[in-house]
């Protein structure tokens, strides 16, 4: 007996669920992984230039 009160997926069904479910995880995932490429760039910016001005005191 199945506890859950939703009738169980065709094959078809979960292919479709889980096609769904991945389509949404790449666009968070794709947004993290620009997120972050801007931080590693401003981060890069900042530490050349902290250097630059080192080396001219």
């Amino acid at each position: 007996m199945n506890p859950s009160p939703h009738k169980a997926r065709t094959g078809r069904e979960r292919f479709t669920v889980a096609l769904h479910w991945i389509t949404h995880r790449r666009r968070v995932a794709l947004a993290h992984l620009l997120r972050g490429a801007c931080y590693g760039v401003g981060t890069g910016v900042i530490g050349l230039a902290f250097v630059w001005m080192e080396r001219l005191i």
